[in-house]
C-alpha cells in the first residue's frame, strides 16, 4: 500500500433510476456519448485519472486540487448549456464533490478518508452543483476567480470531525448565468434534510456514468484494417452531427465538414480520406473503430454543430482509434459569422496535436480560393455536395447554388472551378445517358437544357475565370479539359500542380492517371489510380472507369474485366462503365457476355439499332496522336460486341472470298474490330490489297491485327509508296513491326 495526498472528484447522475425507467437504452446511449464527447476530454485536459466506473457515477483522481475544481466547473458549465433547451426527461444533471485529502493507493484503486469525504460531498451537492471541502477551498481560494459560499460544517458518515463545506457559485460565470438564474435559490435547511437522509443511505464508491451497462469502447485493430496504415498520420473526418433540431442548417454543417477535409487534405504531412468515403457513414450508427478499420486510418475526427439563427455551437474531437484516447478536443460558442476563424483554428490545432509541420506554402494554399462571405460559402457547399454525387440530375441542380456563390463573391475561385467541372461533365457524358438515333436528342444535356457544345463553352468560360483565382481544383479542371482534346502532356502538367497543392485530393490523382494512360504510360497511371482508390475507398464509378481503361491500355484484359465487373455490381446505375466493359469482354473472346452488357446499357430490340449505337459511341477522353490506336481498339471492341454472335472471324473471312464488293468491304472492316484474334484472315486480306474498292479497309484491318499480320509485310511494302493508300500502308507496317 502507498499513501499520498491527492485531489478527489466524485460525481453521480441525478435521478438516474428515474431516467432508466423512462428509457433505459436512450439513457445509456446519451450517458455514454456525454462521457466520451464532453467529459473525458475535460478530465484529460486537467490531468485527471478515472479510477472507478460503477453504477451511475465515477471517481477521479487529480494531482492538483486546482485542476480538480476547474474540471468540475467546466463539466457543470457544459452540462448546463446542453440541458438548457432539453425537456426534463432528457436532461443529464450531475452532482459533484471535490476533496483534498490523504488516500491509500492499491494498484489502480484508491481508498481512505480522502475518498470517503469526496463521496459524501457529492451526495450533499445540489443537482448541477459542486461542493468542495474546506481543505480543497484553502488551496483554491486565492488561485481561482470563482465565487464561493460557505455552507457550514457537516458531520458525514465514518468521518470523525465535521467537514467544512463550500458551494461554488456557478451562476457567477457568464456562460452559464442564464441557465443557473432560472434555478431555485440555495436553501441551507434543505441540505440539512438531504444530509440526514444521506446518513441512512449506503453510498459506497460513486460514479456518474454507466460503464457496466454501456458497451465497452472497442479499439481498432491494425490486423483488421482494410488497408495498411499510411506512413504518416491518417485521418477520417466524419460528417458533423446536426444538433440544431431541424434539417435547415444541414448544408451549412456539411459544408463545415467539407471545408475541414479540404483544408487538411492540402497538408502533405497528413493522409486524409476523401469526403465521399466519410459521408457514406452519414446518419448511420457506426463506431470509431469500425470507421478506422474500414477506411484504414488511425485518427477519426468527429463533432457536432448546433445553429440557431446567428448563434453557433461547435464541438469537435480527434480520437486515436487504436488507443481510444482523445488526441484533441475543442468547442466553440459564438456567432455564425466567426465560422471561418473556427475552421482555421481547428485545422491549426489538429496539426499541432499530431505534430505535423505545416509549411508556408500549405498555409497559403489553405487560404487561397476561399470566400469571406458566409452566404457565398453556404451556396457553394450546397452546390458542391450535389456535384459530388456524379449523376445528371444532381449535377444540373448544382448549377444554381454555384452561380449564386459567385454572384455573392465574384472572386470565389473554387466556385468557378466547380462550375467548370459541372459543365464539362455534361460535355463528357452527354452520350452516356441518351438513347440517340439523331443528334437532336440529348442525354445529360436534357437535365441541363443545353447542347453538348454549349455546355463545353460554358465550362471553358468558367474555367477561364477560375484561372484568375487559382486553386488545386482549378488545375484539376484544367487537366480534364486538356484530356478531352487529347493534350496529355498539358493535362499531366496541370494534374501535377493540383497534386502539389492538394496531395490528398483523389480527383487530382485520377486526372494524373488519365494523363499517363493517354500518353502511353498505363503502368504508371495505375499507381495514381491506386492512390485515388486508397484516398477514397468508397470511390465513385468514374474511378472504376479510369482503373479499367488503364488496365486495358496495359493489355491486362483479365484484370480489366474483373475491375469493371466489380464496379458494375457495386453500382448498377453506372452505365458509363458498360461500353468499355463490353469492349474488354469482346477482346477476350467472351462475346456473348459483351453483347449482354451492351443490351443492359441500351435495351434495344433491333439488331441494326444496337450496331448503330456501338458505331456512334464516343469515348469522352482522347489519347495523344501517337497512342490513339488504344482508343481505337477500345471503340472497335464495343463494335465487335454489338455484332450478331454468328458473325465470327471465320464467317467474315469466308465473306471476303465470295461476297459482292459491298459485302467484302463490310467484312474487311469488321475483321479489324477483332484485332489480333483475326490473324487467320491475313491471307484473305492480303489478296484484297489489289482490289481498289476494298484495299483501304484491308490495310486498316491488317494494321489493327498488328504483329500477328507479319505475313502481310511484303505486300504492304509493295504499296507503301503509292499515293493515298501508301500512307495507310506505312502506318500498318509500323504497327505490324512493333515500332
Amino acid at each position: 500500500m502507498q499513501r499520498k495526498l491527492a485531489a478527489i472528484l466524485a460525481a453521480d447522475v441525478v435521478g438516474y433510476s428515474r431516467l432508466m425507467e423512462i428509457n433505459e437504452a436512450d439513457t445509456v446511449m446519451r450517458l455514454g456519448s456525454t462521457r466520451e464527447n464532453m467529459i473525458d476530454p475535460k478530465i484529460a485536459a486537467h490531468n485527471g485519472r478515472v479510477v472507478k466506473l460503477m453504477g451511475d457515477g465515477a471517481l477521479i483522481e487529480f494531482p492538483s486540487v486546482v485542476d480538480a475544481v476547474r474540471c468540475a466547473v467546466e463539466i457543470q458549465q457544459t452540462m448546463a448549456e446542453c440541458n438548457e433547451d432539453l425537456p426534463a426527461d432528457k436532461r443529464l444533471e450531475f452532482r459533484i464533490g471535490v476533496n483534498l485529502g490523504d488516500i491509500i493507493v492499491e494498484g489502480q484503486d484508491i481508498y481512505g478518508d480522502g475518498v470517503n469525504v469526496a463521496a459524501r460531498l457529492e451526495g450533499l451537492a445540489e443537482p448541477g452543483g459542486i461542493l468542495i471541502s474546506g481543505t480543497a477551498y484553502d488551496q483554491v481560494e486565492r488561485k481561482l476567480d470563482y465565487g464561493f459560499d460557505f455552507v457550514g460544517e457537516q458531520q458525514v458518515k465514518n468521518i470523525e470531525k465535521p467537514v467544512r463545506l463550500y458551494r461554488i457559485r456557478l451562476g457567477d460565470h457568464p456562460r452559464t448565468t442564464a441557465a443557473w438564474t432560472r434555478r431555485k435559490p440555495y436553501r441551507p435547511w434543505f441540505w440539512l434534510s438531504i444530509a440526514a437522509a444521506a446518513l441512512v443511505l449506503t453510498l459506497g464508491s460513486v460514479v456518474f456514468w454507466s460503464s457496466s451497462r454501456a458497451p465497452p469502447v472497442e479499439l481498432a485493430s491494425r490486423a483488421r484494417m482494410e488497408f495498411p496504415l499510411p506512413d504518416r498520420p491518417s485521418i477520417a473526418v466524419m460528417p458533423f452531427t446536426n444538433m440544431s433540431g431541424d434539417a435547415g442548417p444541414q448544408h451549412f454543417i456539411d459544408g463545415m465538414t467539407d471545408s475541414l477535409i479540404t483544408d487538411l487534405s492540402k497538408i502533405s504531412g497528413l493522409f486524409v480520406v476523401a469526403r465521399n468515403s466519410t459521408f457514406a457513414y452519414q446518419g448511420k450508427p457506426v463506431t470509431t473503430s469500425q470507421v478506422a478499420e474500414e477506411l484504414g486510418v488511425r485518427y477519426v475526427l468527429e463533432g457536432s454543430v448546433q445553429r440557431a439563427g446567428d448563434r453557433l455551437r461547435v464541438n469537435a474531437q480527434l480520437v486515436d482509434a487504436l488507443t481510444g484516447g482523445h488526441v484533441w478536443a475543442d468547442r466553440f460558442d459564438g456567432n455564425v459569422a466567426d465560422v471561418f476563424g473556427v475552421q482555421d483554428a481547428f485545422v491549426t490545432k489538429i496539426v499541432e496535436a499530431l505534430k505535423v509541420n505545416l509549411t508556408g506554402n500549405e498555409r497559403t494554399e489553405i487560404a487561397r480560393g476561399k470566400t469571406g462571405s458566409l452566404p457565398a460559402k453556404e451556396a457553394f457547399d450546397e452546390g458542391w455536395s450535389l456535384y459530388l454525387r456524379f449523376n445528371a440530375k444532381d449535377n444540373a441542380a448544382a448549377v444554381a447554388p454555384l452561380k449564386r456563390a459567385i454572384e455573392l463573391d465574384p472572386e470565389y475561385g473554387r466556385a468557378y472551378a466547380a462550375l467548370a467541372l459541372v459543365y464539362f461533365g455534361v460535355q463528357d457524358y452527354a452520350w452516356d445517358q441518351e438513347v440517340r438515333f439523331k443528334v437532336s436528342e440529348w442525354g445529360w444535356n436534357q437535365e441541363f437544357g443545353v447542347r453538348q457544345q454549349i455546355a463545353g463553352y460554358y465550362g471553358w468560360t468558367y474555367l477561364q475565370k477560375a484561372r484568375r483565382y487559382p486553386t488545386a481544383l482549378a488545375y484539376t479542371a484544367d487537366a480534364m479539359v486538356y484530356l478531352y482534346f487529347g493534350r496529355a502532356e498539358d493535362a499531366r502538367r496541370e494534374a501535377g500542380r493540383a497534386i502539389e497543392l492538394d496531395p490528398n485530393d483523389p480527383e487530382a490523382q485520377i486526372a494524373m492517371a488519365w494523363a499517363l494512360t493517354t500518353s502511353g504510360k498505363p503502368s504508371q497511371a495505375l499507381y495514381f489510380v491506386q492512390r485515388a482508390l486508397r484516398l477514397n475507398p468508397n470511390f465513385p464509378s468514374h474511378y472504376v472507369l479510369a482503373h479499367g481503361v488503364a488496365l486495358f491500355a496495359a493489355n491486362d484484359l483479365e484484370q480489366a474485366a474483373e475491375v469493371f465487373d466489380k464496379g458494375v455490381k457495386q453500382n448498377p446505375n453506372a452505365t458509363a462503365l458498360l461500353p468499355p466493359f463490353a469492349s474488354v469482354l469482346a477482346n477476350l473472346g467472351r462475346r456473348d457476355e459483351a453483347r449482354r452488357k451492351l443490351l443492359t446499357w441500351r435495351p434495344v430490340t433491333d439488331q441494326a439499332a444496337l450496331e448503330n449505337l456501338a458505331r456512334d459511341y464516343q469515348f469522352p477522353i482522347r489519347w495523344t496522336p501517337e497512342y490513339k490506336t488504344v482508343r481505337e481498339r477500345l471503340l472497335d471492341g464495343v463494335r465487335a460486341a454489338a455484332l450478331p454472335l454468328d458473325v465470327t472471324v471465320s464467317s467474315l473471312t469466308a465473306e471476303l472470298k465470295r461476297g459482292d464488293p459491298i459485302s467484302r468491304q463490310i467484312a474487311a472492316k469488321r475483321l479489324g474490330w477483332f484485332g489480333p484474334s483475326a490473324s487467320e484472315a491475313v491471307p484473305a486480306l492480303v489478296m484484297l490489297l489489289g482490289d481498289g474498292g476494298v484495299r483501304e479497309e484491308a490495310v486498316q484491318s491488317l494494321r489493327k491485327i498488328g504483329p500477328e499480320a507479319k505475313a502481310a509485310i511484303p505486300a504492304l511494302v509493295a504499296i507503301e509508296n503509292e499515293s493515298f493508300i501508301g500512307n495507310y500502308a506505312k502506318d500498318a507496317l509500323k504497327e505490324i513491326r512493333g515500332y
